[in-house]
């Protein structure tokens, strides 16, 4: 499990959890935290919309090193920073990544041990993986020179939450969460 928590796991982890302000999807939550646009994230919600593809937040944190390490011509080649970065990545998510009881990382396959995708358990369970593929993806970054800095946020009460100055929202591992939206 990844246990470092630097401010851009806490802000994925409070996009996510739904408690401060509306929930968002796993895709969305990471591409949100590291200040992408988040219109493509869309379709990675529950593992490609039907939870038969793999964990939207694990999808979300390739396509977020390809968008800020790729080449910027599309017709490009892919750089050697990009190449480096996907392995790593892959790696640790093979080797570190909380799935559960799962062997692979389906979506379905990583929520189905947590009982009704709209239920507490597997909201509590996202929300951790959400919270730990930041991580992941940030430290990568951060091994290729790239630091994505965590800006603040509007909660839904209308305070601000500065991840930078405030990052330890999460609660110890398997603690539950309290309500939140579980929508996915």
């Amino acid at each position: 499990m990844i246990r470092r928590r630097g401010p851009i796991r806490s802000k994925a982890f409070v996009l996510y959890a739904g408690e401060e302000t509306p929930h968002r999807s796993c895709g969305i939550a990471i591409a949100e935290a590291f200040g992408r646009p988040t219109a493509a994230y869309q379709s990675l919600r529950r593992g490609g919309i039907t939870g038969q593809g793999t964990c939207g937040a694990i999808v979300a944190g390739q396509l977020i090193l390809g968008e800020l390490l790729g080449d910027p011509d599309p017709r490009g080649p892919v750089t050697d920073g990009l190449r480096g970065a996907m392995i790593r990545y892959q790696r640790r998510v093979a080797d570190e990544l909380d799935r559960g009881e799962s062997d692979d990382l389906i979506c379905d396959h990583m929520t189905a041990p947590h009982g009704d995708f709209r239920g507490q358990a597997r909201h509590a369970f996202c929300t951790r993986v959400v919270a730990q593929v930041a991580q992941l993806v940030d430290e990568t970054l951060r091994e290729e020179g790239v630091e994505v800095p965590a800006t603040p946020l509007e909660l839904a009460d209308g305070a601000r939450f500065d991840p930078r100055v405030d990052a330890d929202r999460e609660p110890p591992s398997g603690e539950a969460l309290e309500g939140g939206d579980a929508a996915g």
